[in-house]
């Protein structure tokens, strides 16, 4: 359970602000949308690596500069 400690004064806007932060910080969205759907672990695989191909290649080409 998200709770959000409002401050006096503080407004109904900061509030919801802060419980949107916490919410996406839980990644309760991100899994729920991937549970919507079936991936083969194989996919999952090969997604990964393929990431972290790419991150790796962005990192080699900021230490170059």
């Amino acid at each position: 359970m998200i709770v959000v400690s409002v401050k006096e004064g503080e407004t109904i806007d900061r509030a919801l602000k802060k419980l949107k932060r916490k919410f996406e910080k839980t990644g309760v969205v991100r899994e729920l949308r991937i549970r919507q759907k079936f991936t083969k672990p194989s996919v999952i695989r090969r997604d990964q690596k393929l990431k972290a191909i790419y991150v790796q290649q962005m990192l080699s080409k900021a230490a170059e500069e």
